[in-house]
């Protein structure tokens, strides 16, 4: 396999290049692949048995399962930053250990509909609170200590985590 080859399954919709303008109808754009996600997830995963949700999806990369858990569990961090950053003058947001947290049992093992149906509830969420935000609302923050970055709202919605094909 090339290196081509593995960057195309590191990332499957391309590398995430920040736009120039965030645009009323953009923003609209990607909340509605927001909400959309949950049904798009499960009309890919709809007949997988174990074997292929026990499958990496590349090489020395986690498996559908793994990928299905870790959908959620950074989902829910994205909810919890948004409530933050608009109750909050710029929180410093707690980062966690994406891969640690991939190890654990739960992830290796449990089964993925209490988890799709987690996601449809949460998309939701995220998609109505995200139609209602004002201008204002957007330009808020939060910051990431890992990389000591200010991230907008308006960023946070176009970040292609919560637009998975």
């Amino acid at each position: 396999m090339t290196e081509s080859d593995l960057e195309k399954l590191k990332y499957p919709i391309g590398k995430f290049h920040t736009p120039e303008e965030y645009t009323s109808e953009f923003i609209l754009d990607k909340i509605e692949q927001i909400a959309s996600f949950p049904e798009r997830l499960k009309k890919e995963v709809v007949d997988f048995d174990d074997e292929k949700l026990d499958t990496p999806y590349r090489p020395e990369g986690w498996t559908v399962r793994q990928v299905i858990h870790h959908c959620a569990e950074s989902h829910m961090n994205c909810y919890i930053r948004l409530k933050w950053a608009l109750t909050e003058n710029n929180p410093i947001i707690k980062p966690y250990d994406e891969k640690r947290w991939s190890e654990l049992h739960d992830s290796l093992n449990m089964p993925i509909a209490p988890t799709l149906s987690l996601l449809e509830g949460l998309h939701f969420r995220l998609a109505y609170i995200m139609k209602n935000l004002s201008e204002a609302d957007l330009e808020k923050s939060f910051v990431h200590p890992e990389s000591n970055s200010e991230i907008r709202l308006k960023q946070m919605v176009s970040i292609p985590f919560l637009h998975r094909n």
